[in-house]
């Protein structure tokens, strides 16, 4: 409860919904062997929307969200369909 309340303090656009969604997005991408890595550098620039892309952690590559444009709900939709495919 404590860290909560001192997150929010220090960090006002702070959303536990938001966070937990985030995670969730990781997770999926991580049970089909992907990595969901979101983009903090450069918030807005052109190649970069700030939000998540899906890489193979295995070959570096970009699978899905080129331009960091992926949301967390994108994410755990397109895991769903590659488990779906193979």
């Amino acid at each position: 409860m404590a860290i909560v309340e001192m997150t929010k303090m220090t960090n006002p656009d702070f959303n536990p919904s938001e966070n937990a969604l985030e995670q969730r997005a990781r997770r999926a991408a991580r049970r089909v062997g992907l990595m969901a890595k979101k983009s903090r550098w450069r918030l807005g620039t052109i190649d970069n929307y700030g939000a998540f892309a899906l890489i193979n952690p295995y070959t570096n590559f970009f699978v899905a969200g080129f331009r960091y444009d992926l949301s967390a709900e994108g994410v755990i939709e397109f895991c769903d369909q590659y488990t779906k495919e193979d």
